[in-house]
C-alpha cells in the first residue's frame, strides 16, 4: 500500500498540470464517496457536510461558506458527471498546453470556475424564475472551468480539426459554439444552474484568450496567490545549517589546499638536494617521500 501511495505521489509531481488537477478531482471523489458509502452502512450520512464544499445559489448562505467558490470545481455528483468532465479536462487541456503555458492552464481552470459560480448566483437572484429554488440549490463540478479551457483553446486556434466519433472532422470554433449554443438552449431546464456555469466558464475562457492576445493577461493573479501559498509551504528553517554547512566546506577546503601545498614544497626541496647531491644524500624519510609522490 506503501508503495502504490508513493508511486501515485511522484506520478502527480511529475505530471502535466491537467493530469495534476484530474488526480486532485478524482482523489476529492473517491474520498467524498468512500466516506459516504462507509457511513451509509451504519445509517449516517455527511450529505449536509458536503453542502458546504458546494456552492450554494442563495446569497446569504454563501457569505457563511465563500470558499466554495473554488471549492466546487472538485466536487463530483457520479461517476458519469466526473467522468466526462476529467475526459474533456484531459483532451482539451493537452491541447491547450500546445498554445499556452502550465501556467495559464491552472489559472484559467480556477477562473473559470470562479466567473461559472457568479454567474450562477448572480442569475438565481436576479431572474424570477429561480427564486422558488434558491434556496435548496447547490452546484458542483469542473464542468465550467473545462469550457473556459475549451474556449479559450477555440478562439486561440478557432480552425484547429477535431477528430469526433461518428461525426468526423470539425473545427474547434464550431465545436465550442455547439456546446455554448445547448447551454444557452437548456438555460431552463432541470440542471440550469450547471449550464449557467457553462456560459460563465466559457466568458473567462473568452476573456482570457482575447486579453492575452493584446498583451494583458487576466490569470496573473491567481498564478502569483498560488505561487505566494507554495512558496510559503516549502520554507524550510535550515538557515543556520546551511551556513555552518557552507562554512565547514570552507573549512575543509582550505586545509585541503595548504596540506597540498606543504607536500608539494617538500618534494620540491627533496628534488632539488638530489640534483645538488645524488641519491644518496636523501634519507630515508624523503627517499619513501619520493617514492609515494611518483605514485600519484
Amino acid at each position: 500500500m506503501a508503495t502504490i501511495i508513493t508511486d501515485l505521489k511522484n506520478t502527480f509531481r511529475r505530471g502535466n498540470i491537467y493530469l495534476q488537477l484530474i488526480y486532485i478531482n478524482v482523489g476529492v471523489f473517491i474520498l467524498t464517496t468512500l466516506t459516504e458509502v462507509i457511513l451509509q452502512l451504519f445509517n449516517r450520512s455527511l450529505a449536509g457536510v458536503f453542502e458546504w464544499m458546494e456552492l450554494p445559489a442563495s446569497l446569504s448562505r454563501f457569505i457563511i461558506q465563500p470558499w466554495s467558490i473554488f471549492t466546487y470545481m472538485f466536487m463530483h455528483a457520479g461517476l458519469m458527471h466526473i467522468l466526462f468532465n476529467m475526459l474533456w479536462l484531459y483532451w482539451f487541456g493537452a491541447l491547450f498546453l500546445n498554445f499556452f503555458s502550465t501556467k495559464h492552464l491552472r489559472g484559467i481552470y480556477i477562473l473559470g470556475g470562479i466567473c461559472g459560480g457568479v454567474l450562477y448566483i448572480v442569475a438565481y437572484n436576479i431572474f424570477p424564475y429561480f427564486r422558488p429554488m434558491i434556496e435548496y440549490s447547490f452546484m458542483l463540478g469542473a464542468s465550467a472551468s473545462v469550457l473556459a479551457i475549451v474556449t479559450a483553446t477555440a478562439y486561440r486556434e478557432p480552425n484547429y480539426p477535431i477528430q469526433l466519433f461518428l461525426f468526423g472532422t470539425i473545427r474547434l470554433k464550431y465545436l465550442a459554439l455547439i456546446v455554448i449554443c445547448t447551454d444557452l438552449l437548456f438555460i431552463t431546464s432541470s440542471n440550469a444552474g450547471g449550464h449557467i456555469a457553462h456560459l460563465g466558464g466559457a466568458l473567462a475562457g473568452f476573456w482570457f484568450a482575447a486579453g492575452l492576445s493584446k498583451g494583458t493577461d487576466i490569470t496573473s493573479w491567481i498564478n502569483k496567490f498560488l505561487d505566494a501559498i507554495t512558496s510559503l509551504s516549502s520554507i524550510r528553517p535550515h538557515k543556520p545549517k546551511m551556513k555552518i554547512h557552507y562554512g565547514t566546506e570552507r573549512g575543509k577546503d582550505y586545509d585541503y589546499n595548504a596540506r597540498k601545498k606543504a607536500q608539494n614544497d617538500e618534494i620540491d626541496r627533496i628534488l632539488d638536494k638530489l640534483k645538488k647531491s645524488g641519491y644518496e644524500s636523501l634519507t630515508t624519510e624523503e627517499k619513501k617521500s619520493l617514492f609515494d609522490a611518483s605514485k600519484r
